[in-house]
C-alpha cells in the first residue's frame, strides 16, 4: 500500500499512547504561504476527482470520513470545499446533532451505523458517534437522557465506549469500509474571533447560538476529552488526523491530502473488460452505427440530391 505523503503524515495519529494535544499548534501552516497551499489544494482536488471516479466504478471499497471539532472549527466549510469537485452521486453527507427520541430508544451507535456509506461511495459524518465520548462525557445530563440501565453506568463506561468504538471501526474496516477521522484543532482565541465575525455579519447570524458561548466555559474539559479520545481510539485501521484549524486554507489542504493518500493506497481501477463484455459492446456499437442520423457533409449531399 502507498504510504501517506509528508503533509498528511505529519498530522496522522495511528498509535495514541504518546499523543498530546499540546504537541499540535492550531496555527501551524507547514511553512506554506496561502498562495502555495492553494496551488497544492487545486492539484489535490483534481487527483481526488479522478480517484473518486475509480472508487465509484470499482464498487468494492467505501470511504468513511469523520469530522469532529469545536464549534466554528470549520467542519462545514472544509466539507464544502474539499468535496466540491467530486461527483455528488458518489458522496453522502450526514450531520449528527442532538439525538431524536427515536434515536434515544436505540444504542448510541444505531443512528450512525444506519448511514454507513455503500461500496463505491464516500460517506461524510459531520460529528458522529464520537459525540458519545465528548459532549456526553463533558455534560453528564446528556447521558441520563439515554436511559441506560443504572447498573451499566459504571466508572468504566468511557473506557468501555472506547473499546466498543475501536471494535466497531475494526469490524467495518474488515468489511471494506476505510475510516479516516479528522479533529479540526482550533485555538480558543481563533474561536472567539470567528464568533465575533458571525455576530458582526448579518448573513452569519443564523450560525450563532448562545449555547456556543456557554460551551466555551467547558473548553479545558473538552480539550481533555478530545485528547483522551484520540489517544484511545487511534489505530492503523482508523487513524486520526489532528488538523491545525486556525487557518482554514491550510486545514483544507491537510484534509484533502489525507483523503488522496488514502484512496491512492487502495489500488483503485476501472473494472476490467472481459471477452464476453467486449463482444456486447461491439455489437452495441454496430447497432448504433447503423441507426446513426446522417450529419455534416452526408446530410448536405442528400439534401442536394433531393433538389
Amino acid at each position: 500500500m502507498r504510504k501517506s505523503g509528508p503533509l498528511a503524515r505529519a498530522f496522522r495519529v495511528t498509535d495514541g499512547g504518546r499523543f498530546r494535544l499540546s504537541s499540535v499548534d492550531p496555527g501551524n501552516t507547514g511553512g506554506l504561504s496561502k498562495k502555495k497551499a492553494r496551488e497544492r489544494f487545486d492539484r489535490a482536488i483534481d487527483t481526488l476527482r479522478k480517484l473518486q471516479e475509480k472508487l465509484y466504478a470499482q464498487g468494492r471499497w467505501a470511504l468513511l470520513l469523520i469530522f469532529q471539532g469545536m464549534d466554528a472549527a470549520g467542519k462545514d466549510s472544509a466539507i464544502k470545499h474539499v468535496m466540491a469537485g467530486v461527483n455528488p452521486q458518489g458522496t453522502q453527507v450526514h450531520a449528527f446533532k442532538a439525538p431524536s427520541d427515536e434515536e434515544l430508544d436505540h444504542d448510541y451507535m444505531w443512528r450512525t451505523t444506519c448511514r454507513l456509506p455503500e461500496r463505491g461511495r464516500i460517506g461524510i459524518f459531520n460529528r458522529s458517534y464520537y459525540e458519545e465520548v465528548l459532549v456526553v462525557r463533558v455534560h453528564p445530563e446528556v447521558l441520563a437522557r439515554e436511559r441506560i440501565p443504572a447498573r451499566l453506568v459504571t466508572p468504566r463506561i468511557w473506557q468501555e465506549r472506547f473499546e466498543d468504538i475501536k471494535a466497531f471501526e475494526r469490524y467495518v474496516a474488515r468489511n471494506g469500509v476505510v475510516v479516516r477521522k479528522f479533529f479540526l484543532h482550533l485555538s480558543r482565541g481563533e474561536q472567539c474571533a470567528r464568533f465575533l465575525e458571525r455576530l458582526d455579519d448579518p448573513e452569519k447570524h443564523w450560525k450563532f447560538s448562545l449555547g456556543d458561548v456557554q460551551v466555551r466555559r467547558h473548553w479545558d474539559a473538552y480539550m481533555a476529552a478530545y485528547e483522551e479520545t484520540i489517544r484511545r481510539t487511534s489505530s492503523l485501521a482508523a487513524p486520526w488526523h489532528v488538523v491545525p484549524a486556525d487557518h482554514k486554507w491550510f486545514a483544507r489542504l491537510v484534509i484533502v491530502s489525507a483523503i488522496v493518500d488514502t484512496l491512492a493506497s487502495l489500488d483503485l481501477a476501472f473494472p476490467p473488460l472481459d471477452a464476453e463484455r467486449a463482444k456486447e459492446l461491439e455489437a452495441a456499437r454496430m447497432a448504433l452505427a447503423s441507426e446513426r442520423e446522417p450529419t455534416g457533409r452526408q446530410a448536405t449531399r442528400r439534401g442536394r440530391g433531393r433538389s
